[in-house]
């Protein structure tokens, strides 16, 4: 294990951790309302943190290859790492009781889960609420990454931080060098991210609300700075760049990159990408058709909220524009379904991903082939493109896996006297990475009654539905330490 190149990756994540707070320290000196001296105190420990880190490299080897090793190793405690020290702002102005609280929110911020323990989110300093959604944004494409494409490189063996950071079971178009490849992809990011805040902006939502709305919308977090979320507003216009923002988000990135250079077929033509809005559709005319029936009863309205719920709940981003909670339980089983379905894999959205389910369909319809030919030799192919066995194993492995860290979770949960709604859902909302579920964690409510265990347990669900699981639990396998 080369701790060295370990120690020095982790350095560096923290100093540009320290530095990514600077825009939230602006933010609460323009307001005054006291929590600049809690962003400059985080700040100067963050640094400090992480000069101390990079120092360390000195004493190992400070050039090599990152290995999947170092790769996960990196991954993991870098994740850690800077939800820990991302939680010192809220922490240090008092906007939390305890350093778990703190945790879990940095936790919710960076995994673009949206989850609050929050219960007054607008007695909070402007300034700490722009980190809080700022973490959305640095999380959406993964924080290292971000690390990567802003810093030279750390190692020709920087792809296996980026394949244990990536979602998704299939690696997209990459670039030779990984920090180009890290580039390529904030590059679109941020096109989208400017898009969206132009867009806001000329619908008449104020500077601040458009950069912290944006910021939870193309990073798919959901963090808002109201009680009632988007529903705050009652403007349909911001609804609706929302929805279309929240389905864009949900969108592989490296299919934007081929896009902005005139290779449109790749998008259209993309497996994933056609039954990702085929769901859309699908889901949005039930639920429409449900809520027009039982709770609207006016199409126009029913359409509106349909399509934002289903975008911001399939998406994982987690905004809410009014309270889903009270819909028919057709509409909010529909709901539940898309949570663990998530978007497309590439994308900053959470879930299981659909390519997932698209491959498991295709392992299915292949099991029943050769029912009836037994001898038969049938290859799985998408994209024109034969599927590697070990791509098709790891996915049902990863559902098996995923089912049973659920299952696990959930059953913690009741142990603890939490009711099976709150119980499923509060699982299902953190495990990926949605934000609000049902009952007592509902759009209009939070987590902040749930005891210091079950915070503890979902910030660790967060985490491991952010990075896909196997980036983290390999850590406690015993076998990742042996030579």
């Amino acid at each position: 294990m080369n701790f060295g190149i370990i120690s020095k990756a982790l350095g560096l994540l923290l100093l540009t951790e320290s530095a990514c707070m600077l825009p939230s320290m602006g933010v609460a000196l323009y307001y005054g309302e006291g929590d600049a001296k809690a962003l400059i105190l985080s700040m100067i420990l963050t640094a400090a943190a992480g000069l101390l880190l990079f120092g360390l490299s000195a004493w190992r080897p400070k050039k090599g290859i990152i290995r999947y090793k170092e790769g996960f190793m990196i991954t993991g405690l870098g994740w850690v790492l800077a939800c820990a020290f991302g939680a010192l702002p809220f922490c240090l102005s008092g906007s939390v009781p305890t350093f778990v609280d703190g945790f879990f929110e940095t936790v919710s911020g960076f995994t673009t889960t949206g989850s609050t323990i929050l219960s007054d989110v607008e007695a909070v300093p402007k300034g700490i609420l722009f980190w809080r959604s700022f973490t959305h944004w640095l999380g959406g494409m993964g924080i290292l990454a971000f690390t990567m494409a802003l810093l030279p490189s750390m190692g020709v063996g920087t792809l296996q931080v980026y394949k244990a950071e990536t979602t998704g079971p299939i690696t997209g178009k990459l670039k030779p060098k990984m920090r180009e490849t890290a580039k390529m992809l904030y590059l679109v990011y941020g096109i989208i991210t400017v898009a969206q805040i132009i867009a806001l902006l000329t619908a008449g939502m104020p500077l601040y609300d458009s950069l912290v709305h944006t910021f939870g919308t193309v990073g798919t977090g959901g963090f808002s700075i109201y009680n009632k979320s988007i529903g705050h507003y009652h403007n349909p216009s911001f609804e609706w760049i929302i929805t279309i923002f929240t389905f864009l988000s949900g969108v592989n990135f490296s299919l934007y990159y081929d896009a902005l250079y005139g290779n449109f077929r790749t998008l259209l033509k993309d497996k994933e990408f056609q039954v990702y809005t085929a769901i859309v559709i699908v889901s949005i005319v039930m639920i429409a058709a449900n809520i027009n029936a039982f709770v609207f009863h006016d199409v126009s309205e029913s359409i509106r909220h349909a399509s934002f719920q289903v975008m911001t709940i399939m998406s994982t981003t987690g905004y809410s524009s009014t309270n889903f909670d009270l819909w028919p339980d057709f509409s909010k089983m529909i709901l539940m379904l898309l949570m663990f379905i998530g978007s497309c894999a590439g994308s900053t959205a959470g879930g299981i991903k659909v390519i997932r389910f698209v491959l498991v369909f295709k392992i299915i319809k292949r099991g029943f082939y050769q029912l009836v030919h037994p001898k038969a030799v049938m290859t799985i192919q998408l994209g024109g493109k034969t599927v590697p066995e070990e791509t098709l194993q790891g996915t049902t492995a990863f559902i098996v896996l995923y089912l049973i860290i659920y299952f696990v979770a959930v059953m913690a949960l009741l142990a603890q006297g939490m009711d099976m709604m709150s119980g499923t859902s509060a699982v299902a909302a953190t495990l990926n990475n949605v934000g609000p579920g049902f009952a007592s964690v509902g759009p209009m409510k939070n987590f902040s009654k749930l005891s210091l265990f079950s915070k503890g347990l979902l910030s660790v669900c967060m985490l491991l539905g952010r990075l896909e699981i196997h980036s983290l639990m390999i850590l406690a396998m015993p076998h990742f330490w042996k030579k």
